[in-house]
């Protein structure tokens, strides 16, 4: 994975920083970074050599937990010279732990590895790096869209613990497949696999002991953090640090969101708090879900459910409404989750189930209400329902020829059918909307009372073009933007924003479509 951690800031979400703002007291943005100069100041270690030597034995499992001054310099520094920082990720563990040894166990890989997503990002699903990873495990943008973490400007699944939290198993695992080795393993996930093949060719090493000194700064640092970690997580409360106030999850409920929602709005005739849907939904970038959204999982507080399901309906529709426009339907389902009354039983508000298997008991669609206009507006026919077609895909089709069938634009193709590339397959079935015709009646009146000209600026104005922005991020490149928006290349990028150069500033507008 292209990404260091070892400097990372928690920022708030652009647009959403008044109501979404990540508590990160005590645990400062250098903290990690301070931590690598461990490497190049000698220390006079406090900790007793044979102690941690013992207790090192002691914890070891699967992934081997080397002793050195390197390690030994690290735990002395979490433990001496941060302990606010140790103290704080203490109280954050209960929150997400439950939630990684599940996942771990299903997976079939060392449970220790739980400790690697405090290097990454100090337990911190809001935490974004200085060259733009992001989340528990730090997903670079493109690396998260080979794990299908989807990202646009209003979600971002990098963030979303449960499916982070599976896609960096999976990406461990691969990683381990490659190289046979969880220390490599671990120190590819933070430089790449490519920077530690070629320390390994330099080196002629194959652990990461014997190639240590061909790696980068940050990774040779990354691998002693992560013993170091380990360690503390198990032994603080021996060296006077304690998890004075520890979080813990929120039993909740799930409901699947279909079109537009306003968080806020939802929050206000619902009861819950905003602070707590942050919690429960840091994937969540704006203070609103788009109405291009198509089962977006929104957990709420199970304590607040039974308000919610007894007035769905008026909630949906007054939280569902456009700022000018109604939504033309936000259809909600439920997904109870149910932790009985077994003591033993797990409990985490991140309840993991695969994509594959995750269903909801659907309830009845919340339609919106519309404005109604005048029968005798001609208007009228813009804000009827548009017709649809189905389209079977035959061997031979692409989205331009099935475009061109139909006079559609290749855009308007890939926004119905909720499609993230140009690939399709045969017999797939695509959706084809189109403008209903306008009744003979209607025209009469319209030119009787408007002229030839106003007639075709009418039919113009309704098919006005729309564009669609993305706002820049940290990390964004034009190449990296074109592959999100498949339909541009770099160069259509260029020319429709104007840009003579490759130089892209954060929070920079850019048209995409």
């Amino acid at each position: 994975m292209a990404c260091t951690i070892f400097a990372f800031i928690s920022i708030g979400p652009r647009s959403w920083a008044a109501y979404f703002q990540t508590d990160t007291s005590g645990v400062s943005a250098d903290t990690l970074q301070e931590a690598i100069e461990v490497l190049d100041v000698p220390e006079v270690l406090s900790v007793p050599e044979p102690v941690l030597r013992a207790r090192l034995n002691k914890l070891e499992q699967t992934i081997p937990l080397n002793y050195n001054k390197t390690v030994h310099g690290f735990i002395d520094y979490f433990t001496f010279r941060k302990p606010s920082y140790t103290k704080k990720v203490l109280e954050r563990i209960p929150m997400f732990f439950p939630l990684y040894e599940r996942v771990l166990a299903q997976h079939e890989i060392p449970e220790e590895l739980k400790y690697l997503s405090i290097v990454e990002s100090s337990l911190d699903p809001r935490a974004v790096s200085r060259v733009g990873a992001g989340g528990l495990w730090q997903f670079m943008p493109y690396t998260g869209e080979e794990y299908h973490l989807y990202q646009d400007e209003y979600v971002d699944e990098r963030m979303d613990p449960v499916k982070s939290t599976d896609a960096a198993c999976r990406y461990l695992k691969r990683l381990y497949t490659v190289f046979g080795d969880w220390h490599l393993a671990l120190a590819a996930y933070n430089s790449g696999p490519g920077t530690v093949k070629r320390a390994m060719r330099r080196s002629g090493g194959d652990s990461f002991w014997t190639i240590y000194n061909y790696l980068p700064k940050e990774t040779r640092a990354y691998v002693p953090q992560f013993i170091a970690l380990t360690y503390m997580m198990n032994f603080a409360n021996d060296h006077g640090i304690y998890a004075e106030q520890p979080e813990y999850p929120i039993p909740c409920d799930t409901i699947h969101v279909n079109g537009y929602l306003s968080i806020e709005r939802f929050c206000q005739y619902s009861g819950v708090p905003l602070n707590e849907i942050q919690k429960m939904n840091p994937s969540i970038m704006t203070g609103v879900l788009s109405d291009q959204t198509r089962n977006f999982v929104l957990r709420v507080p199970r304590a607040h459910f039974d308000y919610f399901a007894a007035n769905r309906r008026s909630i949906l529709d007054s939280a569902g409404r456009l700022p000018t426009v109604a939504t033309n339907m936000l259809l909600a389902s439920t997904e109870r989750v149910d932790y009985g009354s077994d003591p033993g039983k797990k409990r985490d508000y991140f309840p993991f189930t695969d994509a594959n298997e995750e269903q909801a008991r659907e309830s009845e669609p919340v339609v919106a209400a519309n404005p109604i206009a005048s029968e005798q507006d001609v208007e009228e026919v813009v804000r009827r329902k548009p017709k649809k077609a189905v389209h079977v895909v035959k061997r031979g089709d692409g989205l331009i020829s099935i475009a061109q069938k139909y006079r559609v634009e290749v855009y308007d193709l890939k926004k119905w059918n909720h499609l993230r590339s140009n690939t399709i397959q045969r017999g797939q079935k695509l959706v084809i909307l189109r403008e209903p015709a306008i009744p003979e009646t209607s025209t009469r009146m319209a030119h009787s009372a408007k002229g030839p000209d106003k007639k075709t600026e009418s039919a113009k104005s309704r098919k006005s073009y729309k564009p669609k922005y993305h706002r820049v991020q940290e990390g964004d490149t034009l190449w990296n933007i074109s592959q999100r928006y498949s339909d541009l290349t770099v160069e259509e990028l260029k020319k429709i924003n104007k840009i003579k150069g490759n130089s892209l500033k954060p929070g920079q507008r850019l048209i995409v479509g």
